[in-house]
């Protein structure tokens, strides 16, 4: 009974918590409305679309806002963790400057939304759960809520690399036209990126990164080694390498580019045809499973049907 209200305590405070903050954020971005108003009415001009933001992405602001606050609690503090989560990030295509402190901040969130989930789930399901089980199964749910945004990052590391592992046959293509028309290979890169932007936009942002850095006035081969870092790939690896090599030694850009398309196209389809040679051994499992337990149903059903119409009279019989 004190369990029950404590538990009504907790969600009660959290909801009227929530009213105020929805309260808050209302109050402030209605404020924010009529400053931008009244500025606009003193210098005799109209509101632009662009100037006056939604009400939605105020609460979002705040709400991303309020997230960083929490994630700054137990973000890293060492410089090397923080470079390697900033590269972690970057691999999954996110370059803001407070990806890392959303993250942490979304971290604890799940924390403690699954712990009181795992609250609601002892007060309405499993009544009977003792106290050492239920002081362990909160312990677990909020471990998979802290540990759940690893997960999905990785997924979109492995999701992100596949995009652009698909898409660079096709954008090493485009480049060995523009360098064989005549084109430097910088302004190969800026125009295989912008026609890259519908097909491939992972690939596609990569290259414009790439060439922003490079107008930018960084190094070539400082630019590529950035771009092999952030796409983790081994094949982008060894185009930065076959590049470099080809700046160095002052050799024929469109011929090295043409083999190495032609070397990545071949690997391309011994990858297709290992995958469809293991496919067979592959498929063993689910036919064996489901398939010819299915096969014999149909087959061997309606013949024991007719053997069990024949056989069965005949013992009843004989008893």
């Amino acid at each position: 009974m004190i369990g029950t209200e404590i538990l009504i305590s907790l969600l009660v405070f959290i909801l009227l918590a929530l009213v105020i903050l929805g309260i808050y954020f209302f109050i402030g971005y209605r404020r924010e409305r009529s400053e931008l108003r009244r500025r606009i009415r003193n210098i005799g001009e109209e509101v632009r679309p662009e100037e006056e933001k939604n009400f939605l992405q105020i609460i979002k602001d705040h709400w991303v806002k309020s997230i960083g606050s929490l994630g700054n609690l137990i973000k890293p503090k060492k410089e090397e963790e923080i470079s390697h989560l900033r590269m972690t990030f970057l691999k999954a295509g996110y370059r803001k400057e407070n990806v890392a402190v959303t993250f942490y901040g979304i971290k604890i969130f799940l924390a403690i939304l699954f712990f009181v989930i795992s609250l609601l789930i002892k007060m309405w399901v499993f009544k009977t759960m003792g106290s050492l089980q239920f002081i362990f199964f909160t312990i677990i749910m909020a471990l998979i809520g802290f540990y759940l945004p690893n997960a999905w990052l990785y997924l979109k590391i492995a999701n992100r690399k596949e995009k652009i592992q698909r898409g660079l046959p096709d954008a090493l293509d485009l480049m060995v036209v523009c360098v064989e028309a005549g084109t430097g290979l910088d302004s190969a890169i800026s125009r295989v990126g912008e026609e890259m932007g519908l097909s491939d936009k992972e690939l596609s942002e990569e290259f414009r990164i790439l060439n922003l850095e490079l107008r930018a006035g960084k190094q070539r081969h400082e630019a590529l080694k950035n771009l092999a870092l952030r796409t983790d790939l081994e094949d982008v690896s060894s185009l930065v390498t076959l590049l470099i090599q080809t700046e160095r030694f002052g050799t024929s850009i469109a011929q090295a580019l043409k083999i190495h398309s032609d070397s990545m196209r071949v690997r391309r389809y011994q990858k297709a045809e290992e995958i469809a040679t293991k496919l067979p051994v592959k498929l063993i499992f689910p036919l064996i499973l489901f398939i010819f337990p299915a096969l014999l149903l149909v087959i061997l059903g309606p013949a024991f049907i007719g053997i069990m119409r024949v056989l069965l009279p005949t013992l009843v019989g004989a008893r």
